[in-house]
């Protein structure tokens, strides 16, 4: 099994070629936690499956860290995208996610993607979390997210437990709960650190959660178009809204970058 390692802005992924072995869709699931490992395995976020479907067409297949199939994840779509410009010559795209299909470009390490609108975009609420009461925000991007500002003077050090998993699995967020973004203003620079449900702990970013906090952070004009989200690795993502936000269709761009290519050891397989 051939493997390529990439990360968007710290969100790592290993990714597959399905033009490569056909297999690869039923083999992947029951490895994916094995995979993903980071003192057993390879160490990633999450795993991708990319597909080619036609004319700079692919679909994207992503598991999360611990094997659970996700419909979209903003950062493995951006590194898929880059994958494709690397290993098929595409630079102009169209990936097909469990949540929509996804325009994508690349330049270089930069990708670029369409997003549509958020689905199911909530008013503000009061949750219960941690001995503590917080206002937060929920909507879909792709996948449920939920967005609080904060002003923490040790934003960067403080510890997101048990805050974070607390409200990633709050009762009023339903069965499946949602990622977690914690936003700080910073000059007109937004400050996001994420706990994602799937890998069940922080992670240096996520890239619908960014969409997501930047677009609440839009509404409510704590910061102007286009945003820049800087994330816990220090990679700078970039939000544009087109149209009315939050609920508008937005662009992301940021870095995808490469980091290692080789092959899966069958003792890892066994």
């Amino acid at each position: 099994m051939n493997f390529a390692k990439l990360h968007g802005a710290g969100n790592d992924f290993l990714l597959f070629d399905g033009r490569s072995d056909a297999s690869l869709e039923a083999a992947l699931p029951p490895l994916v936690s094995r995979l993903c490992d980071r003192r057993l395995g390879l160490g990633a976020d999450g795993v991708l499956l990319l597909k080619p479907e036609g004319l700079r067409q692919a679909r994207v297949v992503y598991w999360n860290g611990d094997g659970s199939e996700a419909a979209f994840c903003a950062n493995a779509t951006r590194c898929a995208a880059r994958f494709a410009a690397e290993r098929w010559g595409w630079q102009e795209m169209v990936l097909a996610t469990g949540y929509a299909p996804v325009p994508a470009s690349v330049e270089g390490e930069r990708v670029t993607l369409r997003l549509p609108a958020p689905t199911a975009v909530e008013e503000w609420r009061r949750l219960e979390a941690a001995d503590s009461v917080v206002t937060a925000r929920y909507l879909v991007v792709g996948v449920p997210q939920l967005v609080l500002r904060v002003a923490w003077p040790d934003y960067w050090q403080r510890a997101l437990e048990p805050l974070g998993p607390t409200l990633r699995s709050h009762p009023e967020l339903g069965e499946g709960g949602a990622n977690v973004n914690f936003v700080q203003v910073e000059d007109n620079t937004l400050a996001v650190r994420s706990w994602e449900r799937g890998v069940e702990g922080e992670t240096l970013s996520c890239g619908s959660g960014d969409v997501a906090a930047a677009l609440v952070a839009l509404a409510e004009g704590w910061v102007r178009a286009p945003a820049g989200v800087r994330t816990a690795s220090g990679r700078v993502l970039v939000v544009e809204p087109e149209g009315s936000p939050p609920a508008c269709p937005s662009r992301l761009s940021g870095p995808a970058e490469w980091v290692a290519e080789g092959v899966v050891h069958p003792e890892l397989l066994r």
